[in-house]
């Protein structure tokens, strides 16, 4: 068969993998940020250890062509760390090693996969008395120089089941009892198995870049640098971001929903009513304490910041409501409104408006509006008009009075160019929300708090905007590359962070969008982002509790029913 790979031509013999193909032409580099991890066929990603022309293919009666194959005609691209579905791949092989070397070290310890702090995930030990980084470290290193192929194979689910829990993953067998198909997919290298639903690398011996760091109660295992991939990413201490997802794990643990699998319980039992009621009445009580935080210090102004479909809208509203409470007059404002004329922003490298960039907003207007309206002055605001792409003035002039306090929503809120200067830095309090989901798979898969603010966004942009998945997919990727640079870097910087989480979210989310999953085709090129979605709702119970959510609730802002946006 007559290949292009990266552009380079190529005749593939049966049995003969990616791998080899590579190798044969030369692309096998070594360094990380040079090197494939795995490759992407039409819509769909392979690791390199997929054979893309079988014996049987061609020795059946009727030659046939796998369908990715069929669907790209030949043409593959081969995926490396700065590529996401590249980085996914790594992680996953990570992950598999990791495992492995706690598994053999200590075999009685249970390790989870906790969170993500930067560009490392926090892993949490249990029941290992002795346990070490370094000694960790050691033997991860070995199996990486071992360099283990790692081929997936496929089990019947009972086989699977009783499997794991004679070996005590009881986490996994309460999963997997979830799952509708009958077989298994894992990955085994001698009594240990384990799967990360997704294409890992081709062998440990791709592992050339990382680091494992003492961390309370477990460790940290550090990725790559995105940017510089041949380098292991520098840490930076978040104790403010931890210290909210602790809680959040403890909340998990007194509303006994810790994984899939109780979430699944909950929604059979029809506990899940309840499950909402507790989630949103501490949703409440946190925006109350925040306004008593704002108040306490006599704050006139809040920048409330925070990812894409993190809930900030509803935020800034419902912290308005408990501001109100405490005898003030809230005043919403928007950062979008201070964006520069479109004709004035320069394209980036690749031609495109950069509208993430910090530059796109006029910072020296805000600052200037904003130390003249906590210095108790006047100031006309602007509009920003999206169908024009341009600035407008239409007389909206606002003074602060002594009760009044200002919300302002936006993508840069925390950063510190939009501080003005020479005002006493109390008056503005900063706020940053974003939904940090401590709900897990199993222990050894987490649910990425990514995932939950795309599946929120897919659906408001579906029920909103009429966007397609195949559209919202298409600008995740540079939505992300924006979070990392303007967003992430300056959590630390809040007073406070909100979890804008629920638990009972993904049950819920399922039915909205579910059908517009199923419905992208294999060849479409968000295809194998669509099926990781898939993978995940697959193992989710549908809950029909729509009533149950009050109007004034996050989840409102994206399924709809929200009633900050009635008229």
């Amino acid at each position: 068969m007559n290949l292009m790979i990266d552009g380079r031509a190529i005749v593939a013999s049966p049995g003969q993998s990616l791998l080899d193909l590579v190798r044969a032409l030369g692309m096998d580099e070594k360094r990380m940020s040079e090197r494939p991890l795995a490759a992407k066929i039409a819509g769909e990603v392979f690791t390199l250890n997929y054979i893309p022309v079988r014996e049987q293919d061609i020795s059946a009666e009727r030659p046939s062509m796998r369908r990715a194959m069929a669907a790209s005609g030949g043409e593959i691209r081969l995926l490396r760390y700065r590529d996401n579905a590249g980085k996914e791949a790594y992680i996953r092989t990570a992950q598999f090693a990791i495992f492995l070397a706690l598994r053999q070290l200590w075999p009685e310890a249970v390790t989870k996969m906790n969170c993500t702090i930067g560009a490392s995930v926090y892993m949490k030990v249990e029941g290992a008395a002795d346990f070490s980084v370094a000694k960790l470290k050691e033997r991860v290193q070995e199996l990486v120089r071992e360099d283990i192929p790692l081929l997936r194979r496929r089990v019947p689910l009972q086989d699977a089941l009783e499997h794991f829990r004679a070996d005590g993953q009881t986490d996994k067998a309460r999963l997997l009892s979830w799952r509708i198909a009958d077989y298994f997919d894992e990955y085994a290298y001698g009594d240990f198995a384990d799967y990360y639903y997704g294409e890992m690398m081709p062998s440990t011996g791709y592992l050339m870049v990382w680091d494992i760091r003492e961390a309370e109660d477990g460790f940290l295992f550090v990725y790559p640098d995105d940017k510089d991939p041949d380098v292991v990413a520098h840490y930076l201490d978040s104790p403010n971001f931890f210290n909210v997802f602790a809680e959040s794990e403890r909340w998990c643990q007194l509303m006994e929903c810790e994984t899939v699998a109780d979430l699944n319980d909950l929604t059979v039992s029809g506990r899940i009513r309840e499950l909402i009621r507790v989630n949103e009445a501490l949703h409440e009580k946190r925006y109350s304490q925040v306004a008593d935080m704002v108040c306490e210090r006599g704050a006139k102004a809040v920048m409330l910041a925070g990812p894409s479909s993190s809930g900030k809208t509803t935020s800034a509203n419902r912290l308005a409501t408990q501001l109100r409470v405490h005898c003030r007059k809230p005043i919403l404002m928007s950062l979008d409104d201070y964006y520069i004329d479109r004709d004035r922003i320069a394209p980036g490298p690749d031609g495109k408006l950069d509208l993430e960039h910090i530059n796109t907003i006029d910072t020296e207007l805000f600052r200037e509006d904003m130390a003249k309206l906590l210095r108790g002055e006047e100031v006309e605001l602007p509009s920003f008009n999206f169908k024009t792409g341009r600035r407008e003035w239409h007389g909206h002039k606002l003074r602060l009075h002594p009760d009044s306090v200002i919300i302002v929503e936006g993508l840069h809120g925390l950063n510190p160019m939009m501080l003005p200067e020479n005002v006493d830095k109390n008056m503005i309090f900063r706020l940053y929300v974003s939904p940090l989901l401590p709900l897990n798979l199993d222990n050894h898969n987490r649910i990425p708090t990514s995932y939950l603010r795309l599946l929120r966004r897919i659906v408001r942009d579906y029920e909103t905007r009429g966007s397609s998945v195949q559209h919202t997919l298409s600008m995740w990727e540079s939505v992300q590359r924006g979070e990392k640079r303007w967003i992430f870097p300056f959590q630390e910087n809040a007073d406070v962070i909100f979890n804008s989480s629920t638990l009972y979210e993904l049950a819920v989310l399922k039915k909205h969008i579910f059908p517009l999953l199923t419905a992208v085709q294999p060849e479409d090129e968000c295809y194998d982002e669509v099926r990781n979605i898939v993978k995940i709702l697959n193992f989710i119970i549908e809950a029909e509790v729509d009533d149950e959510i009050p109007p004034t609730s996050l989840v409102r802002e994206f399924i709809g029913g929200n009633s900050f946006y009635r008229k």
